[in-house]
């Protein structure tokens, strides 16, 4: 955002520091001369409004791309970058049409109830009857994916095969989809199975208005009982800026009438939601609560009431690693009993475990329901994923730095080159600061600091940029701006791919005063 004033003030400023003719020394000739051309090139660049809108959009590489003498001259800022960005979509749509999307599912239901629900005078005489028998009762297996045959048209194929104590089967199903405008898209669906005949689908989705939106899906099924219709149309609206309210309406094998409130925030998701159908109506209100960590802790419980019973719901998710979320719920029903559910989200497929503990309410169930995954998720948290995670970050973080470390150890030649030219500067800068009173910074210290006692194993990387700090104060003022710091002048990355600060202790009107800041935050000293 700099402008061309303030780039021409820069670029003197440094060329007075780097000049070669200031410096008498050989070696620091030849470093100033070096670093000389570097500020000369930079403002080549950024001074030439085609080059410095090149140089925005796509760094140091665009500079060496080849074919920039194919744009007009004349062209703006603003027109190159409309270039780029058109060059991007269409990228993106190339990308598009080579991605598959592809989302499953696994559900692996497991009945547990030996354990609590023994009868051992049954079986007292089966061998092998005093262990509890745990066994798979049902599974089942969905897969999908997406093929961009357009910009406009998807093909998505999806299969999937369902077993329950022996007796099982599967259906494949293809939809075309076609986004007809910004307001809607419609999608037309062929199916076909082992248990049920084909199946024909049309689905229609429509904004109304810039707050609501309509969606109807109409199914044939034929099987050997003949032909039979469903009719599915949901009606949401925005009530505010968190707050969306649905009605849906089913027509056909379960009919039913569906109304629910649905309120997301930062912090909380709350649903109630009412339904009268056959077989079934409820009532039911879900809240989950966000925790705003870095694991993205959310706690949740719901309780649903209808024509089948009364089942409460309890649990929590959390965040393992960069892409993968485990979240266990228990269910204490009444007739259904204690089930305990255990999931897992690993990118865009998912893992489901449904453990079926007890047909009745027993209180050791529910205990075990709840305590058990505690237990066993911190010691694996502790004994295996946090190790796992951290050798994993230190390896990432060898991998950067072996890659950038010729880049660096550069930088590292360019600052201290930078810092002994600045010297003289420096002098005469604190010479006049002393004079006015002014801003004399006293020490200053870029890169990791440790402050938490739970980090204390970890090494500190700091360097001594006081000389480089000093360099950049003007008419008592040091301003900084939202950037990485590594990026200044006598500055250079003590500790890649890890978090930094800037810690000053500076002197202003003879009061000594201290400021921690933040790598990307800006910083203006004298603080008022």
């Amino acid at each position: 955002q700099a402008s061309q004033e303030e780039l021409k003030a820069a670029y003197r400023r440094l060329c007075m520091l780097y000049h070669p003719d200031k410096h008498r020394d050989p070696e620091l000739k030849s470093q100033a001369e070096r670093l000389f051309n570097l500020v000369h090139q930079a403002y080549e660049v950024l001074s030439d409004p085609q080059t410095r809108a090149i140089y925005d959009i796509y760094g140091r590489r665009g500079l060496e791309m080849e074919g920039w003498e194919v744009v007009e001259r004349k062209r703006t800022a603003a027109e190159i970058r409309e270039e780029f960005e058109r060059l991007q979509r269409e990228r993106e749509e190339r990308r598009l049409q080579q991605r598959t999307n592809p989302k499953g599912t696994i559900s692996v239901g497991i009945d547990a109830t030996d354990l609590f629900d023994r009868y051992d005078e049954e079986y007292e005489d089966v061998p092998g009857s005093s262990f509890p028998q745990i066994e798979i009762n049902k599974m089942h297996i969905s897969q999908s994916i997406e093929a961009p045959l357009t910009s406009t048209d998807t093909a998505i194929l999806s299969g999937n095969l369902s077993t329950q104590n022996g007796n099982g089967g599967g259906s494949i199903n293809l939809a075309l989809r076609r986004v007809t405008s910004a307001k809607g898209w419609g999608e037309l669906e062929f199916g076909a199975g082992d248990l049920h005949g084909p199946l024909f689908g049309l689905k229609i989705f429509r904004n109304l208005t810039p707050r609501c939106f309509i969606t109807t899906n109409c199914a044939l099924q034929f099987s050997s009982r003949g032909v039979r219709p469903g009719l599915t149309t949901v009606l949401a609206r925005n009530l505010d800026k968190n707050t969306m309210g649905y009605l849906q309406w089913r027509w056909g094998i379960q009919s039913a009438m569906n109304t629910s409130i649905v309120r997301d925030t930062k912090s909380s998701h709350l649903t109630l939601a009412m339904q009268l159908g056959i077989p079934h109506s409820f009532m039911m209100v879900s809240y989950q609560h966000k925790f705003q960590d870095e694991d993205q802790t959310r706690v949740k419980g719901s309780l649903k009431v209808g024509f089948f019973g009364t089942i409460v719901e309890y649990g929590a998710e959390r965040k393992i690693s960069r892409h993968s979320v485990l979240g266990a719920t228990v269910s204490v029903g009444v007739p259904q009993g204690v089930s305990l559910k255990i999931k897992l989200n690993r990118a865009s497929q998912t893992y489901f475990f449904p453990v079926h503990l007890t047909d009745q309410l027993l209180p050791s169930a529910v205990f075990y329901a709840t305590v058990g995954p505690l237990v066993i998720y911190f010691a694996m948290h502790r004994l295996v994923i946090k190790p796992y995670l951290r050798a994993q970050k230190e390896r990432e973080l060898e991998k950067q730095r072996e890659s950038t470390a010729s880049d660096i150890l550069q930088k590292k030649q360019e600052a201290e080159a930078a810092v002994r030219l600045m010297q003289e500067s420096v002098r005469r800068i604190i010479e006049a600061e002393e004079a006015r009173m002014g801003l004399i910074v006293v020490n200053a210290w870029y890169g990791k600091f440790v402050n938490d006692n739970s980090r204390k194993n970890e090494k500190v990387k700091v360097i001594d940029v006081t000389v480089p700090l000093q360099c950049l104060v003007k008419d008592s003022k040091l301003i900084l701006t939202e950037a990485s710091k590594a990026g200044l002048p006598g500055f250079y990355d003590p500790c890649v791919g890890e978090e930094k600060s800037l810690k000053v202790l500076y002197q202003f009107r003879g009061v000594l005063h201290q400021v921690m800041s933040a790598d990307n935050e800006a910083l203006r000293i004298p603080k008022q």
